[in-house]
């Protein structure tokens, strides 16, 4: 898959009236989405080490399938009839899993917790998941941002923290173009957090 198809939009749920306003009625079973998210290119330099990726912590009110909204007065909301497949950390592990192990650096990639016997444990905690609204009547931008640790579980030891942030403008306030800037943010939050991963955990030199 390459970087392009790789940001398409993954529809679970199909209904009529999925470009349709944000804000309509809810009464109908809600339009179902899921982030596909890039997959980079093979960035080579791989070590013999596991790393699993943790399910990152976030606050009550983005710990949700329901997709977050902040309108210009500050007031934080939900879309309606609208949701995601799953809570949203666990869809961002999901995505963070794919596209370390798409990158090549670790011999394996896993989701925390696993039986597998790791060196190497990224911890995230998810700061901003949300849609914000400018001004009524506008499309929103989107923006995610991660808090990423890189921890040596063995010997309890911070190896690396950063921050890594994405953000989008929707082409328009609907919900097809709303939900695709989701897609954009997030996959550019993934791709700094791969790239701050593997800046973290250099490969040993030949």
């Amino acid at each position: 898959m390459n970087a392009r198809a790789g940001l398409l939009l993954a529809v679970v749920l199909a209904l009529p009236g999925c470009t349709g306003a944000l804000l309509g009625s809810s009464a109908e079973a809600p339009e179902t989405y899921r982030l596909l998210g890039e997959t980079p290119a093979d960035g080579g330099g791989q070590l013999p080490l596991a790393l699993a990726v943790a399910r990152p912590n976030a606050s009550p009110a983005l710990d949700s399938v329901r997709i977050a909204v902040v309108h210009p007065d500050n007031r934080f909301d939900y879309f309606a009839g609208v949701r995601w497949s799953e809570p949203v950390p666990e869809m961002l592990q999901q995505q963070l899993v794919r596209a370390l192990a798409a990158d090549g650096r670790f011999a394996a990639v896993v989701a925390a917790p696993s039986r597998v016997p790791v060196d190497l444990l990224l911890d995230v905690e998810l700061r901003r998941f949300e849609a914000t609204y400018t001004a009524a009547g506008t499309a929103p931008e989107i923006r995610v941002e991660m808090q990423v640790s890189v921890v040596d579980p063995r010997q309890a030891r911070r190896v690396a923290s950063f921050t890594a942030a994405g953000s989008a403008v929707a082409k328009d306030n609907l919900r097809a173009p709303v939900i695709a800037a989701f897609e954009q943010a997030a996959s550019e939050a993934t791709r700094l957090a791969v790239g701050g991963v593997r800046g973290a955990v250099p490969a040993a030199p030949r």
